[in-house]
């Protein structure tokens, strides 16, 4: 079969791509950005890309056209599929329909760390014999690709609270019916399809709904939002984490940035961590990583033994140059919180060494300026801080020189890109 993805480069959907080819059929694409790392990803495997939206690129005529959620009516496009009739799908429904049926889904969900947190799940199953087939919306470095379709069982996926295509407005992860779900934690985000916080609750609570009564959520101890979610009603028992707290999973920090860490679980010490990873939000997705690896059936004492050869995924902390002392790290964060968490794990490692951070506003709640309150105070582990954007961050900028939100750190609102 000739299948034809719609935003093929963006992350779901390059590795939606993947799984595709890996199931033997023709794949093809369009995407306004080919551009690494998703691009060199598809090309490696053989997947034709077409560079920009237009009826030509449905020459020849596809068996099935999986169109992406960041593709509307009016797309060129889209409407060629439209008019000439074409079977199409979304990326979503695809997946559950060909892949997920009869597999023991593992599904990690959340406002932040879901690629982090699949990743490292995928890792310590992928060590103690679980082979699992993935999905995840990055590439973690100990795998080198962001997924993968194997004769397993067990298929991890980052369920993305996204909608599923223009036609299908329900979240992705509604359709993934995971028997482990996790919930990282639930924050207001993607401003452009959610009016409110109540609105990704709602979607949130749909995901609870679909799993079973003998599956399992894991969810972080005292997070108002999820415990507000599950209030709507929940028939899967709870499995919570916490950072020297109280916690079925519970972690206490023995070094400050994160990097070394004892795990508890249900009040026994299991073990001490030693990895690459620094912060607090990050012993947190370690924890329900090994939560869920748990329910399958790892011990916690080979879970912990997982995370020491876990090597991140790629632009997650990636170090991309040392140079004259100097080290420039890329990193995905896109949300106050992440952000902060982010540069206070940094902090914590480097001591008093300088931080510069520069920040580029990319996701489209950013560019609505939905965090323009917030995204000041996220920047107080930075000696300076520099914010490219458009002219609507420059009232931002000015914000975070008040030395009352801001302390020492100066700040500049870039126009063009820094040289």
């Amino acid at each position: 079969m000739h299948i034809h993805i719609l935003g093929i480069c963006g992350t779901f959907m390059a590795g939606l791509a993947v799984l595709a080819k890996q199931l033997g059929h023709e794949v093809s694409g369009s995407d306004q950005n080919v551009y690494p790392p998703m691009s060199d990803q598809l090309i490696a495997q053989g997947i034709t890309l077409k560079e920009g939206y237009c009826a030509e690129n449905l020459n020849p005529r596809p068996d099935l056209i999986i169109i992406g959620n960041a593709l509307s009516r009016g797309n060129a496009e889209v409407e060629a599929v439209l008019n000439q009739g074409l079977r199409y799908t979304s990326g979503a429904q695809w997946l559950s329909e060909n892949i997920l049926q009869d597999k023991w889904v593992l599904a990690v969900a959340g406002t932040h760390g879901k690629t982090t947190t699949s990743s490292i799940l995928a890792w310590i199953l992928e060590t103690n014999g679980f082979n699992p087939s993935f999905l995840i919306g990055g590439i973690p470095l100990n795998f080198g690709i962001s997924a993968r379709l194997i004769n397993s069982n067990f298929f991890v996926i980052e369920a993305d609270e996204y909608d599923s295509a223009f036609f299908d407005k329900r979240s992705k992860f509604v359709h993934y019916r995971p028997c482990t779900a996790i919930l990282n934690n639930l924050e207001y985000d993607h401003a452009d399809i959610f009016p409110d916080l109540a609105a990704i609750q709602k979607q949130f609570h749909h995901f609870v709904r679909t799993v079973p009564s003998e599956g399992l959520l894991i969810a972080p101890e005292h997070d108002l939002a999820l415990e507000e979610t599950f209030s709507l009603g929940c028939w899967t028992p709870i499995s919570y984490t916490s950072i020297q707290g109280e916690g079925s999973w519970n972690a206490n920090l023995l070094t400050s940035d994160g990097s070394h860490f004892d795990v508890h679980f249900c009040g026994e010490k299991q073990g001490e961590v030693h990895w690459n990873l620094t912060g607090e939000h990050n012993v947190r997705n370690a924890l329900a990583a090994m939560s869920a690896a748990h329910h399958v059936g790892i011990l916690p004492s080979n879970a912990i033994e997982a995370l020491s050869n876990f090597q991140n995924v790629k632009r997650r902390m990636e170090i991309l140059a040392v140079k004259k002392g100097v080290i420039i790290y890329d990193d995905f964060a896109h949300h106050p919180t992440a952000i902060a968490t982010t540069l206070e794990g940094l902090r914590q490692r480097v001591g008093n060494e300088k931080i510069i951070a520069i920040v580029e506003p990319r996701s489209n709640t950013m560019r609505l300026g939905v965090h323009q309150h917030t995204l000041a105070a996220s920047l107080r582990a930075a000696n300076v801080a520099i914010i490219y954007q458009f002219d609507r961050w420059r009232k931002t900028a000015k914000s975070i020189t008040d030395r009352s939100l801001f302390k020492s750190c100066c700040v500049c609102c870039c126009t063009k890109s820094p040289q």
